[in-house]
């Protein structure tokens, strides 16, 4: 891939950014009650007024981080979008008694900020800590800090001590597994709630971080040969369907969380795993070689995927491995990784892109047809495609200044 070609590459990538900041800016906003609205439709109409309290927690963290970060940016709207949303976390996402104590999220409000249903589940929490922690550092209120700080206490009880606060009934047949879901999570709090903090707050959570990590190495099965999406606690493979279960973005997903903890830690090996194990790996049996583009689920020993969507192409796999790929290379100059990146980048930018209305489909079919044409739901939000917008933009720039 020649230096033109990833200028091109840059410029298409910077210009997509603004695009998809805009829709989200132009469609997204509640000026009534709040928050955001993420249930939008092919050309920007709300079609329903429910508020995902991961994808609020998320949609402020990405305007918090362009703010800070990206000087073209830095505009009072978004800055003021980002405070009404955390306002609107704040006010309303945290809900009162139960097991699960103060610190438990709804995981859906009405647009008024009304509880629907609670999941018992981390990743609700997650998303407040990102919102809270970044919002922290745009408007310097140290109680935000202070309250992202007192959740990842909860959330670190919750996952390694007891459990039961999240309000699941422990049930005999129900064996306890490690989902690598949940230490990438907590992963990608550790490298939030540390970055540019300070050695203090680097060492307080050093250990959970290399917790996180041995938790992830987990998944490696099959001597080496496949990412499994679920183990047991003690890292073997479990029995059936779950146990068989790989999913290729996840596992691209986790690659580049590794890659980043392993450049700030200088640990070689683990950088050397990361690329191995969880960017080449899924890559080369997630990709589908009739049709291009990643699957979304897969079978370890071949059988159909029980979950309807398995062979379907959807949005955020493909944000994650062109970020994969991309600083894999970066770190190592292997052509293979740009190879990866530039096939990835064509399949992705020539399929999920909507030019006539702006921002990107999410669901295709196999053969790469648009399958689902709203731009935000109830899974879909304003975050897996502008943080990899961002995320490939920043390392291109960087690339770029180093091309010698």
């Amino acid at each position: 891939m020649s230096v033109v070609k990833l200028e091109e590459c840059r410029e298409r990538i910077r210009s997509e950014l603004d695009s998809v900041v805009d829709f989200w800016l132009k469609y997204s906003h509640d000026t009534v009650h709040g928050g955001f609205f993420t249930c939008i439709g092919r050309d920007g109409k709300v079609y329903d007024e429910l508020k995902y309290v991961w994808l609020q927690g998320r949609q402020v963290w990405m305007y918090c981080r362009l703010y800070r970060t990206m000087e073209r940016f830095h505009k009072p709207e978004i800055l003021e979008a980002a405070k009404a949303g955390g306002a609107f976390l704040r006010k309303f996402a945290r809900v009162s008694g139960g097991s699960g104590g103060q610190w438990k999220c709804a995981f859906c409000l009405t647009r008024d900020g009304k509880a629907v249903k609670v999941q018992r589940t981390i990743f609700s929490e997650c998303f407040y800590i990102l919102a809270m922690d970044e919002l922290s550092r745009v408007t310097g209120d140290k109680d935000m800090q202070l309250e992202a700080e007192q959740m990842m206490e909860q959330l670190i009880y919750w996952v390694q001590e007891d459990s039961s606060g999240l309000g699941r009934p422990q049930l005999p047949g129900d064996v306890p597994t490690n989902s690598m879901a949940v230490p990438m999570m907590l992963l990608c709090l550790v490298q939030q709630l540390t970055e540019g903090r300070g050695q203090e707050v680097v060492q307080k959570y050093r250990e959970l971080g290399s917790w996180c990590v041995q938790q992830i190495l987990q998944h490696i099965q099959r001597d080496g040969t496949a990412i499994l999406e679920s183990v047991s606690v003690d890292g073997a493979e479990l029995p059936g369907c779950q146990g068989r279960l790989q999913n290729p973005g996840h596992a691209l997903e986790a690659g580049w969380f590794l890659l980043q903890l392993s450049a700030e830690r200088g640990d070689k090996e683990l950088q050397g795993t990361a690329i191995d194990k969880f960017v080449e790996l899924p890559y080369q049996y997630g990709w589908d070689k009739e049709h291009g583009g990643l699957f979304y689920f897969l079978d370890v020993d071949g059988h159909c995927p029980t979950q309807l969507e398995w062979s379907m192409k959807l949005w955020w796999p493909h944000c994650e491995a062109l970020v994969a790929f991309l600083m894999a290379y970066s770190q190592t100059k292997r052509p293979k990784l740009l190879e990866r990146f530039s096939q990835v980048y064509e399949y992705t930018f020539s399929h999920f892109p909507d030019a006539k209305s702006g921002e990107w489909f999410g669901y295709l079919t196999q053969e790469g047809k648009v399958a689902l044409d709203f731009k935000g739901g109830p899974f879909k939000g304003f975050f897996h495609v502008p943080r990899c917008l961002y995320m490939c933009e920043r390392l291109l720039d960087d690339l770029l200044a180093n091309k010698d």
